[in-house]
């Protein structure tokens, strides 16, 4: 006959090893980055500002709680959300946080009053802008997370780059730039870039992972 809370407290401990492993703020940062695609250990290190030693040891938790996978690609391990429910639940915990946590939420909506209330497009507004060839659209993240997958007709202008290349951008036209996601600021210090020197730009609401997720057009290299 089963022990039922002995196998409550199995099903309640296997649950708690997932959570252990998202407690933590470098693994949170992790799991945000892989959902753009998959990275070997050296890039996971230098987009987080860790040593690779720490990023592999946090990858192997996250390993072990199955939220990511690895396989070796020539001399390279290359790390990769374990399936699109990581995501998914990395989505829910984010909404989470910001509906209960005031100061968190008070953080984000501080940093971006101070660049002047930086406009903000949802993805439905952007496909129907893109349908009418109204914008131009500015994949601000690292070439490599662009060439993995990008938003369809979308330039790679990462946020390095962007101050050089100004003159490239048409002045008469909307811009709308992206990046990781609502915790990734790339996309807000691009856009008040561009609309301090004149250009008419806003930022996609949350980030390129959200949009692939809704099924939106997506393109690779």
């Amino acid at each position: 006959m089963i022990n039922i809370r002995e196998f409550k407290d199995t099903i309640y401990n296997e649950m708690s090893g997932i959570t252990k492993a998202l407690g933590n703020p470098h693994r949170l940062e992790i799991l945000d980055l892989l959902a753009q695609g998959p990275a070997p250990v050296e890039y996971i290190a230098k987009q987080t500002n860790l040593t690779v030693g720490n990023a592999s040891q946090h990858l192997q938790v996250l390993k072990n709680a199955r939220l990511v996978s690895s396989e070796r690609q020539w001399k390279y391990k290359y790390y990769r959300l374990a399936d699109q429910h990581v995501f998914e639940a990395w989505c829910a915990l984010r909404r989470l946080g910001f509906s209960q946590n005031a100061e968190l939420k008070q953080l984000m909506e501080d940093y971006r009053s101070k660049r002047n209330n930086l406009r903000t497009i949802s993805p439905r507004e952007l496909l129907e802008k893109m349908k009418r060839g109204e914008v131009i659209i500015l994949d601000v993240r690292p070439e490599e997370e662009y060439n993995m997958a990008h938003i369809e007709n979308a330039i790679s202008l990462p946020k390095k780059d962007l101050e050089k290349r100004l003159n490239e951008l048409p002045e008469d036209k909307e811009i709308v730039v992206y990046c990781r996601g609502p915790l990734c600021l790339m996309a807000d210090e691009a856009v008040q870039l561009l609309n301090n020197n004149g250009f008419n730009a806003s930022r996609l609401e949350k980030g390129f992972p959200d949009w692939a997720m809704q099924k939106m057009p997506v393109a690779t290299v």
